[in-house]
């Protein structure tokens, strides 16, 4: 006896009842077939469109499937930057055969905004670039560690990238050599970031083999910027600090600059040595978002890390600048978005939205200001930057939300 279809969802059940599991993936219908653009994967992928936005479907063993599923519904709990999973498919079989059974499928959320690393090379072909979106998964990784997760298969293939300012936000992808472990070890951990080096090396040989990279680029030296960049802020983050007794301003001094990396510090751990001369700082609990946290509470505004930063620094000008004295910066905040974000964002043609974040869209709208600025050599008002950004910026950028292409894109096996 076969068995049956099952579907375990928390949410999306009704819209997923509606889709072809009785077909491989590879011929569903191309009218339910969402061309997003799509990383390197070992399996069969695609982006479909189903009632309550878009969900991508992925090809997988059973037992892989309900491990990958469990690990990101954890990673989501605990507010790791990882995709939404949303569903495991079991028991499928093909709709004219009495026997066999189809490939199990795990479903999650596409992650809006956000891009492939090679959908990024298309474009724009700099070390710069590449050294952001390096940084971003060294961040990325970091974050894993701390909540004791081997990731065991690090890559930029295995990660999405969104736009976060002037930089990038990384978010997992694949987790399914991903496991929770009750200490992660030192050893484990370094052979994480000795992984994610070579993938890394690898996937930046391929660019280079493809044109997309300069051939004069040494890529073992970029590539390596995975390791010493997760070293450098693992070591900010966790390293114990010895300090003269007399010196306290360098507790908070330890804490500021934690913050400035965008971790608040939830205990700190501090100890007097034997002969009280000497206290040792070591940060016991560190949590991500220190910027996004604040803006939120604030304004009610969910962005990313770096554009959190850059929203709070305009609150603060426009605190010093339009506010009195004696308005304290909730108020301002709150004057901030009524009279500056909300305008401008309300600005925004519709047909634009999908083009950019609207919080990526204010950031790169103040930058487009001081540039109009310099070029004038004069005072830009907010509005004006806003109808220049609008007619001559905005329209050529891609929508990024749901980026089409005309082009079907085959999937790696």
């Amino acid at each position: 006896m076969k068995e049956s279809m099952s579907i375990t969802s928390s949410t999306y059940a009704s819209a997923l009842l509606t889709l072809p599991w009785d077909t491989p993936l590879e011929q569903w219908p191309g009218e339910l077939i969402a061309a997003l653009p799509r990383g390197i994967s070992r399996h069969i992928v695609r982006f479909v469109g189903v009632e309550r936005g878009i969900i991508a479907v992925k090809e997988i063993g059973v037992r892989t499937a309900h491990h990958e599923y469990k690990m990101l519904r954890e990673l989501q709990r605990l507010g790791a930057p990882s995709v939404r999973p949303v569903a495991v498919i079991t028991g499928r079989h093909p709709a004219n055969e009495d026997y066999g059974e189809l490939t199990a499928e795990l479903v999650t959320e596409h992650l809006e905004f956000s891009l492939p690393y090679r959908e990024i090379f298309s474009r724009q072909l700099t070390t710069v670039e590449a050294e952001k979106l390096i940084r971003a998964l060294s961040v990325l990784l970091v974050r894993m560690h701390l909540l004791s997760f081997y990731w065991g298969d690090v890559s930029l293939s295995n990660t999405l990238f969104r736009r976060d300012a002037e930089t990038y936000s990384a978010y997992l992808v694949d987790a399914e050599t991903g496991e929770f472990q009750p200490n992660l070890s030192v050893s484990r951990r370094l052979y994480d970031v000795d992984i994610a080096r070579v993938n890394i090396i690898g996937e930046l040989m391929d660019l280079q083999a493809g044109g997309w990279l300069d051939a004069s680029i040494d890529v073992i030296a970029l590539g390596s910027l995975v390791e010493t960049s997760y070293l450098e802020l693992w070591e900010e983050l966790t390293a114990e600090e010895s300090v003269d007794a007399s010196e306290y301003w360098r507790v908070s001094d330890r804490i500021d600059r934690l913050n400035q990396l965008g971790f608040d510090v939830g205990e700190l751990k501090i100890t007097r040595d034997d002969s009280k001369h000497t206290v040792r700082i070591r940060p016991v609990v560190v949590d991500p978002g220190h910027y996004r946290a604040e803006l939120l509470s604030l304004t009610g505004l969910s962005v990313e890390e770096h554009q959190a930063q850059r929203l709070l620094s305009s609150i603060q000008a426009y605190q010093a600048v339009e506010c009195g004295p004696h308005v304290g910066l909730t108020q301002a905040a709150h004057l901030w978005m009524t009279g500056e974000y909300e305008p401008t964002i309300d600005a925004i043609p519709e047909e634009m939205m999908g083009k950019l974040e609207p919080a990526q869209i204010f950031h790169e709208i103040t930058d487009h200001r001081w540039f109009l600025s310099e070029e004038r050599s004069e005072a830009v008002s907010l509005p004006e930057a806003t109808a220049s950004y609008l007619a001559n910026v905005l329209p050529a950028r891609r929508d990024e939300a749901r980026l089409l292409r005309t082009a079907a894109n085959s999937e790696a096996d």
